[in-house]
């Protein structure tokens, strides 16, 4: 299992809560089992419930893919505020000669409209959902590519609201694909005017022209602090009338829009989006459960009981899940033989070999929660499940060896021979091996004694 960010964590941990809290409790005895054999504070214990939950019925995978598709999205948003950008820098100057007002509105129109809306929107309706923010989710769920990938943006959507941290994560996200958009613009505004001349001119019917004049210096009055030129007020009258055709005049101009476009587009998108960052960085590392919701609130008896539970509790699960072992050979040592449900007309256990342990019969659930820490804490390098295939194959039963089995370097299943006089059910049989296969565990009907001893048969 790849290892999961702090956020993932808490994130599938949303995602298993808002699951139990529609369709009802998972089967999860060995999930919170785990849980306290791994020790911690009530908030770890859960997280490790749920993170085990969520790989077992494979919302682990379906996260991945919802990265996967996350990023791929964002590919395409950042290749769409490219083309955008250019899209901006071809339309203002595809003029001849250029109106510089109607250049500037071109490159800083649309952004500036977006931008106060996206303000106002922070401001006073506190969680702005930005168009480009539900897109990208939108995106990201549909090329991930799972079905289970649809459980996740509520998820993480609800985990996010609780420290407002949607406006950063989604304004980190706007403000920074306007920047590349207007990154994009400049970059091909300086590119077009280095290899083309364009004159300048402004036109009015109703206003005046030292209307114009005053629009102007105003503008440019702070990129002049930056070192951008300014056209003077003699230029600014002249170019009233028709583009000049003097250099001076035209680098006077250029310069200009340029130190505009950088003041009123670049930078603000820029600081914009280097502090909604910090926000989202900062808040993100401060996340937490909310243990005071009903879903963390009933598990904390389960999870950090004031006195140990034994049995098994949980109802059976609906389907079968494919068991994993979860110890390696580096961890685990020696043998074992464990039976389930026998019954008195079958003597037990066989002869054993000095290296291999018998755990006896499991019969209760006593017994079954005892074996079960045992393993948690010892597991054997080679275990073999001893069953009765005269029995039916119930959930219970099977869950119970696939639990069994995790906890196990390898495994195999015994299913006994019927007593003298008595004749196995085919069609149980049958169901037997359908359900082993299932579990995907080796099975056999002859004792792997030989296995036990030595590890090979």
């Amino acid at each position: 299992m790849t290892e999961l960010t702090p956020l993932q964590n808490l994130w599938l941990t949303e995602t298993i809560r808002l699951r139990e809290e529609h369709a009802g409790p998972l089967e999860d005895l060995e999930a919170n089992r785990l849980a306290r054999a791994a020790g911690g504070d009530l908030p770890g214990r859960i997280q490790r419930r749920a993170v085990w939950l969520a790989e077992r019925d494979g919302l682990g995978t379906a996260l991945r893919h919802w990265l996967q598709g996350a990023r791929l999205a964002l590919v395409l948003l950042t290749i769409l505020a490219v083309l955008s950008g250019a899209g901006l820098a071809f339309a203002a100057l595809g003029q001849t000669p250029v109106n510089v007002f109607w250049a500037l509105g071109s490159l800083l129109g649309l952004n500036l409209i977006l931008l106060i809306s996206w303000a106002f929107g922070l401001l006073f309706a506190g969680e702005h959902g930005a168009t480009l923010g539900r897109l990208w989710l939108w995106l990201s769920e549909k090329l991930a590519r799972d079905a289970k990938a649809a459980q996740l943006a509520p998820a993480l959507l609800l985990l996010l609201q609780r420290q407002k941290l949607n406006r950063w994560a989604l304004g980190t996200l706007v403000n920074g694909l306007w920047l590349l958009a207007m990154l994009s613009a400049l970059v091909l505004l300086l590119t077009l005017m280095a290899t083309r001349r364009y004159g300048f001119v402004w036109e009015t019917t109703i206003l005046s022209g030292d209307t114009f004049i005053s629009m102007t210096q105003a503008l440019g009055a702070l990129p002049a602090l930056l070192g951008f030129n300014v056209p003077t007020e003699a230029m600014i009258r002249a170019s009233g009338d028709s583009a000049l055709n003097i250099e001076s005049a035209r680098q006077a101009w250029a310069t200009w829009l340029v130190g505009v476009l950088v003041v009123y587009g670049v930078l603000p998108r820029l600081l914009l989006a280097l502090l909604c960052f910090w926000r989202w960085n900062s808040g993100k590392a401060a996340l937490r459960l909310d243990l005071n919701l009903p879903g963390y609130a009933q598990l904390r008896e389960r999870l950090m009981p004031t006195s140990e539970r034994l049995g098994i509790n949980d109802a059976a699960p609906e389907q079968l899940h494919r068991v994993e072992s979860g110890v390696s050979e580096l961890t685990s040592e020696g043998a074992l033989l464990v039976a389930i449900e026998l019954d008195d007309q079958r003597p037990w256990p066989p002869t054993l070999a000095k290296n291999v342990s018998d755990a006896g019969i499991l019969d209760s659930r006593e017994s079954r929660h005892k074996l079960l820490e045992q393993l948690s804490s010892f597991p054997p390098a080679r275990l073999a499940i001893a069953c009765d295939p005269r029995r039916s194959p119930d959930r219970g039963s099977l869950a119970l060896i696939a639990e069994l089995a995790r906890n196990a370097a390898a495994t195999r299943v015994w299913l006994l021979q019927a007593p003298p006089g008595q004749a196995l059910d085919a069609e149980r049989l049958g169901d037997w091996h359908v359900a082993l296969q299932q579990l995907e565990l080796p099975f056999a009907d002859c004792a792997p004694l030989n296995w036990l001893e030595s590890g090979h048969d």
